[in-house]
């Protein structure tokens, strides 16, 4: 049974050639290439870190709201943490859309 999840991501993109917006639909191709429903891509601006581990000072956030397996979250962690352009990854099951029906 798939479940609704938030992904909220720090992205690091120092140096990348690719714009922002790129670089979120490349990553919102990658949910959909592993089998998530995305439902919606929420930018969020640029942010300074409060303490600046590995020498990044501020990071890109964007939160991914999508349906899923619960087994895939742990597939999508290690890809994602495969990734150079993410630097944090945080997942967090919602709850069911208003008037959605839950089988039983």
């Amino acid at each position: 049974m798939k479940h609704r999840y938030e992904c909220l991501m720090a992205l690091d993109t120092r140096g990348q050639e690719d714009s922002v917006k790129e670089i979120l639909e490349r990553l919102e191709s990658e949910f959909a290439h592993e089998g998530a429903e995305v439902e919606q891509v929420q930018k969020m601006d640029k942010r300074q870190l409060t303490y600046s581990p590995r020498h990044i000072e501020s990071a890109y956030y964007a939160n991914f709201v999508f349906r899923a397996e619960p087994v895939l979250i742990t597939k999508l962690r290690t890809k994602f943490k495969l990734d150079p352009v993410v630097f944090l990854q945080h997942y967090q099951q919602l709850p069911a859309k208003a008037g959605a029906r839950t089988s039983s």
